[in-house]
């Protein structure tokens, strides 16, 4: 999740620009397999399901018109994705993680205790904009993820994005965020989702926006760009784009291919309607059981238990995880070809993105999948407007995805050749491409470490 250049570009209010604002993406470091399957588990939070780990314990294995590009960061080798944004008068700068499964924005003050030393942290004292509810009103507010909680008060102040601004913005002034939430340059968390599931009752800073008329178009997308040869939790590479109030059509080629929210505006969710393995057609459940959110913040993808169990038993040699409950092995020599559909085009992921990588140093023959069970053998769908799949960056490194708030849709387009767009190697958008199973055991066990850089930082539900 190199940090991407700040892009503070003021807009003054007799400018009136036409084209969006491109924002490029950095991406953090080194993965490892423990860092994963724990990423796998804080989704299970974020959504309301159990955890392995809880499983283990029972003794189970159950007006100004315009748009941006702004530079991104890829942390911790492909496990999130990062972008800038000032807060504050005069600003303050910041890197957060840009996360489409949920709805709050807070970013870490002064107060905080349990804060690394590098962690840059917001200076409210310093901000002539800012303001607090007042001593009539209780502004603490505590927001659990998947990963622990931020706990912190309710504020408003002056947000910058990419050359856009909000000058009354609620966020959280978090002073208690759990251990290992935030790695390297990360000071806080941006959700991109709507304000119907924002605990603090904010209206998201995109959403603001395009109500305030500042956006060309009322969309928002993202190239996430793939990083294989990191080599630490922090580590950070530029690590794609993500463009407000528009696309960016140097990034993909051909059209884009919308689908309808399934749902009432609330997290991004689609009907997952067909999936291929290894060239087959896998039935899968249909309904509720087929919502599926897609999650910028979220490293995997996690479904339903029969869903998951017949996708890895189409992979000659697969099974399920002895040490990673939830998770399934293969041999590394197999390429794993998986596609989605949302009612049209069979999107596929490259096969490296499905490899995880060693399940151990030991065991470097056998590799660990990047689809996993999200409800742990219960296989009981979610409910009404809860997500019984959540896709994330294992599917969206692969495609150009945008995110259209009216009409409320999803959109995907293939990338294009400057985005690394599908060529015979990789089948997939990348920057740099690594191969053996030494990188995998290095990727795999990253990715369990990084337990606290997901999307698990989604309410409660």
């Amino acid at each position: 999740m190199t940090a991407a250049p700040f892009l503070l570009l003021a807009l003054s209010v007799l400018t009136v620009a036409t084209e969006p604002i491109h924002v490029h993406l950095t991406r953090r470091g080194s993965t490892s397999l423990q860092n994963l399957t724990a990423q796998a588990d804080k989704v299970r939070l974020k959504y309301g399901y159990r955890t392995s780990s809880a499983l283990l314990v029972r003794g189970h294995l159950m007006g100004r018109a315009s748009s941006a590009g702004i530079p991104i960061i890829n942390q911790g080798g492909d496990i999130i994705y990062i972008g800038p944004i000032s807060l504050g008068t005069p600003p303050q700068p910041f890197q957060v993680i840009l996360d489409t499964g949920s709805s709050d924005l807070w970013v870490v003050g002064t107060s905080c205790q349990t804060c690394q030393p590098n962690t840059p942290l917001f200076q409210s004292s310093l901000s002539s904009t800012f303001q607090t509810p007042g001593s009539n009103i209780d502004s603490a507010i505590t927001l659990q993820y998947g990963s622990g909680s931020v706990a912190g008060s309710v504020a408003s102040d002056t947000v910058t994005m990419g050359g856009f601004t909000i000058s009354n913005q609620i966020f959280v002034d978090a002073a208690q965020p759990s251990s290992g939430l935030l790695e390297g340059s990360v000071s806080g968390l941006m959700g991109l989702a709507f304000s119907t599931i924002a605990k603090t009752g904010a209206t998201p800073f995109w959403q603001a926006l395009a109500d305030d008329g500042q956006l060309s178009s009322p969309e928002m997308s993202f190239w996430l760009a793939r990083v294989t040869d990191a080599t630490s939790p922090d580590d950070e590479r530029p690590g794609g784009e993500f463009t407000l109030g528009g696309t960016n059509s140097s990034l993909f080629s051909g059209d884009i291919e919308f689908y309808d929210l399934a749902t009432q505006p609330s997290f991004w969710m689609l009907s997952l309607k067909g999936v291929t393995v290894q060239g087959k057609s896998v039935g899968i459940s249909t309904g509720n059981a087929a919502l599926a959110a897609i999650d910028t913040g979220t490293t995997l993808i996690g479904g339903p238990s029969a869903d998951v169990a017949a996708i890895w038993a189409n992979v000659p040699g697969s099974a399920p995880s002895r040490r990673q409950p939830g998770h399934y092995t293969f041999p590394c020599s197999t390429d794993v070809e998986v596609t989605l559909s949302f009612g049209g085009k069979a999107w596929a992921i490259s096969s490296q993105d499905m490899n995880l990588g060693a399940e151990s140093i030991r065991n470097t023959d056998t590799c660990m999948g990047a689809i996993f069970d999200l409800n742990l053998g219960s296989n009981v769908g979610s409910g009404p407007g809860v997500p019984s799949w959540v896709i994330g960056d294992t599917f969206l490194k692969n495609v150009y995805s945008v995110f259209r708030a009216s009409p409320p849709s999803v959109g995907f387009a293939e990338l294009s050749i400057a985005a690394g767009g599908p060529n015979p190697a990789t089948k997939g958008g990348s920057l740099n491409h690594s191969s053996g199973s030494m990188v995998g055991v290095s990727k795999t066990l990253l990715v369990l470490l990084l337990a606290p850089s997901f999307a698990f930082f989604l309410r409660a539900l």
